[in-house]
């Protein structure tokens, strides 16, 4: 297993996660799956959806691919990110807030871990169960602890930063 996670938080405005689950072998008719998270950017911004930036890669990714237009986000990254990766409220994933924001009526509440709790099961943790190969790449920003680290979510590879 490999991680390139430092300590340093990431700051870049296109702060990508991507997970990739490639076919374990040819004669596997299941559907690679790329999922690209961008923080900061409007629902137009880019090609695909109507935007005047020139995207080409990602217009030939949408054009090829399936869509899906009807998430809704939560108003910061990390609580976005958790209901993303569980399929679930974001509180039952233990990020009703940023980690870094809890208030002290908050803290040791249900909810409000500040990480991605037990409580979840993972889509990264099922796809891999399932013979997916699963990878991340970008901010993690759901734990910073080693047993909350992306590989025991169910990415077999992660590359990026564990902080915001």
């Amino acid at each position: 297993m490999h991680h390139a996670f430092g300590s340093a938080p990431l700051r870049i405005i296109l702060a990508a996660i991507a997970f990739f689950a490639a076919s374990c072998s040819a004669d596997d008719s299941r559907p690679n799956i790329l999922l690209i998270v961008v923080d900061d950017m409007g629902y137009s911004d880019i090609a695909p959806f109507g935007g005047e930036i020139d995207t080409p890669n990602l217009s030939a990714l949408a054009e090829s691919g399936m869509l899906f237009t009807d998430f809704h986000t939560a108003p910061t990254c990390s609580p976005t990110r958790s209901m993303m990766l569980s399929g679930t409220d974001n509180h039952l994933a233990g990020m009703g807030t940023m980690g870094e924001m809890l208030t002290p009526n908050q803290v040791g509440q249900p909810g409000y871990e500040g990480h991605l709790n037990d409580r979840v099961v993972s889509v990264p943790t099922l796809l891999r169960d399932a013979g997916y190969y699963t990878a991340m790449s970008g901010k993690w920003h759901l734990g910073e602890e080693i047993e909350q680290d992306p590989s025991r979510r169910g990415f077999r590879n992660a590359y990026g930063g564990c902080r915001g």
